[in-house]
């Protein structure tokens, strides 16, 4: 059985062209002989609503948060309406959606009565979107010949109760990937399931985190020992650079695991983070692929990946970021000083990217958000504290950067006539990184673009895509 696990985005669901374009990419791998599962995100924006009509209702809009509710209501019952001609499946998919909107105006109401919005009840607002998202795409594909069927993801994907960004718990998700999906797959169905929901060891809703379709993906390929794992976007792939600030921007075709994380943690928007994870841990590679342009190979995420002959794959920016500078002369080099620095991060669930010290100082970059007053405030008990905000991190991700002399040299020479306030190399042997201010951000891409991707190595870059732009 050459099992894979294929993921659709939201803009792969958007409304009825795109999920007709969703339905014939799955019909193709069935006529492969592929046997497929599919992860679905919500309707584009629909989990951006939603939580607007959750913010909407915890200040006591319940009038604006039902409207919300009711355009989102209007919308998939259209798509649905469209997408499924029989009489039958269209009443059983209708009556599905006016449901789940009645469960949904029901929570928000209760919400604009007790004006707190928990995370709790913030994960089962958003949950909405891939609940019903999952149950029309399945739908959809039945009606096209395929043999669908939809599973409720809540039902394989547990985690424990960090609501809002919940941890999977693999012995538990490997356990009901075989009660549950195992007998589907053996009569030949196709499961669809939402992305990004969960439910905890008690039942209760939890999500993923923003993103978290890919990783929904990523745990079903994992659990199911998955030929591959596809993740279906709007773009080709992996690219260079961002292609809205480089337009002459590569298609990598193929780069390794790591490096592929590096990117994703640093600002590249194709895979959520955690997506890497459960693919590493069972060696199943990862291929990030276009709905409206199948016939792309996209980038595959392979263990190991060729060698490259160009210094650099791809560069990658993470803006909205601050720098906090600490300083305190007499005790930098105390036993246990960096220690109390990083105890008062993890008391915030503040997570930072990079850190520099010098002989009186420490400076460490976040991103920025509304808890650095406090942070700062913590800090300032140890020593004196000053942070910026509006930086950009530019992080450039390729093999065996350390053991390339000249490198930084090269690097720093192409944006000379950029300011460069921190910079990290030598902690890992395939990123290099550094601050800058926000607003210099593209420019500084764009710089250094034009030097290291001006002789790629058609190995790893798809090269005559750029040709073929360059002679039209």
């Amino acid at each position: 059985m050459s099992l894979v696990v294929m993921k659709f985005g939201g803009t792969s669901v958007e409304d009825t062209a795109a999920i007709g374009r969703t339905a014939a990419i799955v019909a193709g791998r069935v006529a492969l002989g592929k046997q497929p599962v599919v992860v679905v995100s919500a309707m584009a924006k629909v989990t951006d609503q939603l939580l607007r009509a959750a913010a909407a209702a915890s200040v006591g809009d319940r009038t604006g948060a039902l409207a919300i509710s009711s355009r989102l209501r209007a919308r998939h019952r259209d798509t649905a309406a469209e997408l499924v001609k029989n009489s039958a499946d269209a009443v059983a998919l209708i009556n599905f959606i006016d449901q789940k909107f009645d469960s949904l105006d029901e929570v928000l109401r209760g919400l604009s009565a007790i004006l707190e919005l928990t995370p709790r009840i913030s994960d089962l607002i958003v949950s909405y979107g891939e609940r019903i998202s999952s149950r029309i795409v399945a739908a959809a594909f039945c009606e096209r010949g395929v043999a669908a069927t939809h599973v409720d993801a809540r039902e394989v994907i547990v985690t424990d109760s960090q609501f809002q960004k919940a941890a999977p718990l693999d012995e538990h998700i490997d356990k009901r990937a075989a009660e549950k999906l195992l007998p589907l797959i053996a009569q030949g169905k196709v499961p669809v399931m939402g992305g990004f929901i969960a439910s905890n060891e008690a039942g209760i809703t939890t999500t993923l985190g923003r993103g978290g379709s890919d990783f929904t993906g990523a745990l079903i390929g994992g659990a199911l020992n998955a030929e591959a794992i596809e993740i279906w976007t709007d773009v080709d792939g992996i690219m260079t650079s961002d292609p809205r600030v480089c337009p002459d921007a590569l298609r990598v075709k193929v780069i390794s695991f790591e490096e592929a994380a590096e990117l994703a943690y640093f600002g590249a928007k194709v895979l959520h983070p955690a997506t890497i994870l459960p693919a590493v841990k069972k060696n199943i590679p990862v291929l990030v692929l276009n709905s409206r342009n199948a016939a792309c190979e996209g980038t595959r995420i392979t263990s190991l990946a060729p060698r490259c002959k160009s210094p650099f794959k791809s560069i990658a920016v993470k803006k909205k970021l601050s720098i906090i500078d600490v300083v305190a002369s007499r005790m930098l080099m105390t036993h246990g000083y960096m220690k109390e620095i990083f105890t008062i991060f993890d008391k915030h669930h503040c997570a930072v990217d990079m850190v520099s010290t010098s002989e009186v100082s420490v400076s460490l970059t976040v991103d920025s958000n509304d808890n650095l007053p406090a942070i700062a405030a913590d800090l300032s008990q140890l020593a004196d504290v000053k942070y910026e905000g509006h930086k950009a991190l530019v992080c450039m991700v390729g093999d065996d950067i350390r053991g390339q002399s000249g490198m930084a040299a090269q690097v720093f020479g192409a944006i000379k006539h950029i300011n460069v306030r921190m910079i990290s190399q030598g902690a890992s042997e395939i990123n290099m990184s550094f601050m800058i201010d926000e607003d210099d951000a593209d420019e500084a891409v764009r710089s250094l673009h034009a030097v290291f991707f001006n002789d790629p190595d058609p190995t790893i870059f798809d090269v005559d895509a750029r040709k073929e732009v360059r002679s039209s």
